[in-house]
């Protein structure tokens, strides 16, 4: 796989089978749910399940988090921190609550014994302050990508989004620009609810691409592999930013002259950046 997650396939905490499944299917990393997959009385079940889960992990070197609750961020830390953990996923993300998770992180990378800074957060933008206080979330400790939330969010604003959600892409670009200006690994796009419909996950993985997202949670394992290979820079693609690396790195070698694509189109630096960003997707 690529060195960050294309694909995070939600896992609910409280049904061992179905967290079992969740790592034998084809996405990058898995979210051990605490929070809506988990009903009320069953969130106490749902911490002890992940943390046996995440003590002795089915696919070892997986890419394991765990979503928690906003209510009760610091006991479901305490409860999930373990080696295997890479980090939180944080709900309802707004600054006073990242803080109190960096807290808690700190104290359960000590219990158990791992280096400082080790557990990381992804915060999801789920609430209107969330939103309007992006550049302190996105500056938050700890914090190695942004995700959305769009059901919360829409439902917060009043919003009846239509098929292709274009009520929420000035959100998006928010949040796609808060991300790339504290230089964050690009953002997580929100799930698609028509888990048997590929064609529109396709469609709208596609969308969220091009608005600068470069990953998508998932509620079944199905979604996946189609999520993978939208985030995967096709081979003509590859070929192409590989050829426009070497024609710029050519021109800089001698000193002189412009680099200009195989089709004649000067490669300026935005050109580059878009060429090494395919090559950072290549699996």
């Amino acid at each position: 796989m690529t060195s960050t997650p294309r694909s995070y396939l939600y896992a609910p905490g409280n049904e061992p089978r179905k967290l079992a499944r969740a790592a034998s299917a084809d996405a990058d990393a898995v979210i051990c749910d605490l929070e809506d997959a988990v009903p009320p009385a069953a969130k106490s079940e749902a911490r002890r399940n992940v943390a046996a889960f995440l003590a002795d992990p089915p696919k070892p070197g997986g890419e394991w988090w765990v979503r928690i609750n906003a209510g009760s961020a610091t006991d479901d830390v305490a409860a999930v921190a373990c080696p295997a953990l890479r980090g939180v996923v944080v709900p309802k993300a707004e600054p006073e609550l990242l803080d109190e998770v960096a807290e808690a992180l700190a104290r359960a990378e000590s219990a158990c014994g791992l280096p400082p800074g080790t557990l990381l957060v992804l915060p999801l933008l789920e609430t209107p302050r969330g939103v309007l206080t992006l550049d302190r979330v996105a500056a938050a400790p700890r914090v190695l990508r942004l995700g959305l939330g769009e059901a919360d969010l829409a439902a917060e604003l009043g919003l009846r989004p239509g098929p292709d959600k274009e009520e929420l892409w000035p959100l998006r670009t928010a949040v796609v620009l808060h991300s790339a200006a504290a230089g964050l690994v690009p953002p997580v796009g929100p799930v698609e609810t028509a888990v048997r419909d590929i064609e529109r996950l396709d469609r709208s993985t596609r969308i969220l691409l091009r608005q600068g997202f470069r990953a998508r949670t998932a509620i079944h394992p199905a979604q996946g592999p189609v999520i993978n290979d939208v985030f995967t820079p096709s081979a003509e693609e590859v070929a192409d930013a590989r050829d426009v690396v070497a024609r710029l790195a050519a021109v800089t070698e001698h000193g002189h002259g412009v680099a200009v694509t195989a089709d004649g189109r000067m490669i300026d630096a935005a050109v580059a950046r878009a060429a090494h960003d395919v090559l950072a997707r290549t699996v």
